[in-house]
This record gives structure tokens, sequence and C-alpha cells, in this order.
């Protein structure tokens, strides 16, 4: 199947493709670049540092959903919605990691799989995912009767926070409770009448350095304490994730899918 990387130049688009030109069963296609990046026109598995393909770097959008089967996207919410619309247009299968949607975007977002299968996961590694089931299934056992705080950290170029991980692990524990996230969350405790409520599910947003994505969900009880975490070392485990989830979802019918399904 074919692959088209959207920021192909950046961080996360370089190491997904190269995984991509480097799997046995996706091809990578096509690369997407901001006009005017100067890279377009460009041989991508030259630019990645492979034997030169014969493929392009491109900016123009149609040129780029055409070349392809299915696309990864992890970029920004306003790309990213735009990416799904032309992906729902052009029937093309959606793997996005984007995270740092607001709610009306997210809908927005969500509303284009009803014509095409669109998979989004705040984190597409298979050890983060399968920390959300165990946190959903100890917040299910364990209720309110254990507090609850969740402690994220990242380096110091991410812009928005709580990380979407911390938020989707913190709706694992609502979900695990039967209770709406957002009208339990607490995103800070300032002050002096910050004393902590029954049932708060906490959130503590730490950045340094260029650490990937640590993740901590805390249950503490009287006289106990259980904690379950999740620290990534290599942005190859979101990638690998996110290709996996590209080759699943050529299979399904249009919806609106997460990591979790892709993994049952």
């Amino acid at each position: 199947m074919r692959i088209g990387v959207t920021g192909i130049t950046g961080r996360m688009g370089r190491t997904i493709a190269t995984l991509v030109l480097q799997d046995a069963v996706a091809e990578l296609a096509c690369g997407l670049v901001r006009k005017g990046s100067g890279n377009e026109g460009e041989d991508f598995a030259e630019f990645l540092g492979f034997e030169a393909s014969g493929a392009k770097i491109v900016s123009d959008v149609d040129v780029f959903l055409q070349s392809c089967d299915a696309i990864i996207d992890f970029s920004a919410p306003a790309l990213s919605l735009e990416m799904a619309a032309k992906c729902a247009a052009a029937k093309k299968v959606m793997v996005c990691g984007t995270t740092g949607f607001s709610e009306t975007e997210k809908q927005q977002f969500a509303s284009y799989a009803k014509d095409t299968v669109i998979i989004w996961s705040s984190n597409m590694s298979l050890g983060v995912n399968l920390l959300m089931n165990l946190v959903q299934k100890t917040a299910e056992i364990l209720r309110d009767d254990f507090d609850v705080e969740i402690v994220e950290m990242h380096h110091n170029k991410k812009v928005d926070a709580p990380s979407g991980t911390a938020l989707s692990l913190g709706a694992a524990v609502a979900a695990g409770r039967s209770v709406d996230l957002q009208n339990n969350a607490v995103m800070a405790r300032v002050g002096k009448d910050a004393k902590r409520n029954k049932g708060e599910i906490g959130f503590a947003t730490l950045r340094g350095g260029d650490v990937i994505g640590d993740h901590t969900v805390i249950f503490a009880g009287d006289g106990e304490r259980v904690e379950l975490t999740h620290k990534a070392s290599n942005r190859d485990i979101f990638a690998k994730g996110a290709i996996r989830a590209a080759i699943w979802g050529t299979a399904q019918k249009a919806g609106f899918y997460s990591m979790r399904d892709v993994l049952n």
C-alpha cells in the first residue's frame, strides 16, 4: 500500500517516512511540505538519506493525495482539519496523531469520518495504549476511594498542555469511574484554597530538555499508592504504531477509530 506523510521535513515526519521506506508492506508514495519551504521537487528518498526513488516532495495537497492510498499526519490542528476534509472527499485513509484540538475542532475533525476511515490517537505507541487499558480497569476497580493524579513531562518545545496523551489517560480514568472528565478534571492547584475534593482527576504538566514523553497515573489511597507509568525513549514507537494503523485502516469501513481499535 502507498502511504503519504505530511510534514516530511519535520522531526516526526522524517521518522515516519524513514520507517515507511524500510517497511515490508508499505511504500512511501509522497511527502508533503508547506509552500515555499525550499524542499519542493526534491527526491524524498534522497532527502532521507536513501537511494533516489524518483518520487518528489510536493506542496500541492491534491497532488499529494492522488499519489497515495493512506496518509499519516502528525502536524497541527489547522492542517489536520484540511487534510481530513480532503481525505473524506478522496476516500483516502487518514492516520492522525495531532493533538491540541479545541472541542469544536475535535467534532469537526471526527465528522469527516462518515465518508472515510480516520484513525486518531493522542499517542500511537502500543505501550501507551496498553497503559490506557490498564488505567481504565484500575479506575473501575478502585473507583473514587483512591485519588488520581496524572503527571506528564515533555520536551521544552511542546506547545499544548496537558499533553493529548495525558488527557486521554484522564478520559480512561473517567470511563472507568463512569463520570465525565470535563466536570472532574483539575488542571492546576494554585493559592491557599486549593484543597483536593473527592473524585477529582488532577493533572500536572512538566516541560524541559528533550524528553520525548513520560506519563504516570497515580492512584493514591490511605496507606498505599499504585503508580502506572510509561516512558518513551525513541520516537520510532509512534511511527511504527501509525504505520500499523494505516495498514489496518485500509481493510475497514468508513468510521472514526482509535489506536485501541487497531490493537483490538
